[in-house]
């Protein structure tokens, strides 16, 4: 049975730090390669975006840059230099880098994009959930070169305890939470604003 996102994972908060964007490996030379490179690119920013507006934190890493090359460059432009991690290992938990990333900001939870779902997605999912920590993944924002692949690898992450998303959903989320962090006169302005015009005739 797959899991579906549900309330109770909507509720983690930005202020304390514990929940991050992940994307995984999203380079340039391994993009070509994967089904569906476009669109998935264009979810990862979108999420990058609106992760932006909720102040949380975004790591991306790097499988080999030497031989795949660094991030796309649409997404790369977008990140902070010092939170793009690159690794060797395929599950990114394993890379000391990776791990004093994570404790810096006191990570308890990733919302995971990516490719490839088989592979490097896979292993850092599955790594992170050894752990202890919470994972959502993002179903259409993560690929592999056969659809097959990913369509396994959604099943084992699922499996082993993987909250599946949409981009759609995850964006809303990560909106909720940026609402959730404006300040309360901001938020009462905004209220008066839009009640302002009510009852009054054209």
């Amino acid at each position: 049975m797959v899991n579906i996102s549900d309330t109770k994972s909507m509720r983690a908060k930005v202020a304390d730090g514990p929940l991050a964007l992940l994307l995984i490996d999203l380079q340039e030379r391994l993009a070509p390669a994967i089904a569906e490179s476009p669109e998935v690119i264009d979810r990862a920013l979108s999420l990058v975006e609106s992760a932006g507006r909720a102040g949380m934190p975004v790591l991306a890493t790097e499988q080999y840059s030497k031989g795949l090359g660094q991030t796309v460059p649409r997404l790369r432009r977008r990140l902070d230099p010092d939170r793009i991690l690159e690794k060797t290992a395929f599950a990114a938990p394993r890379e000391r880098l990776f791990r004093e990333r994570v404790a810096a900001h006191g990570l308890k939870e990733f919302v995971v994009a990516g490719t490839e779902a088989h592979v490097c997605v896979l292993q850092t999912v599955l790594c992170l959930l050894a752990q202890g920590r919470r994972v959502t993944l993002v179903s259409d924002a993560v690929a592999s070169r056969e659809p097959m692949n990913k369509a396994i690898a959604l099943r084992r992450m699922a499996a082993a305890g993987a909250v599946l998303t949409t981009t759609e959903e995850a964006i809303g989320r990560f909106e909720a939470l940026a609402e959730a962090e404006r300040p309360r006169d901001q938020k009462a302005a905004g209220q008066r604003g839009r009640g302002g015009g009510l009852g009054r005739a054209p």
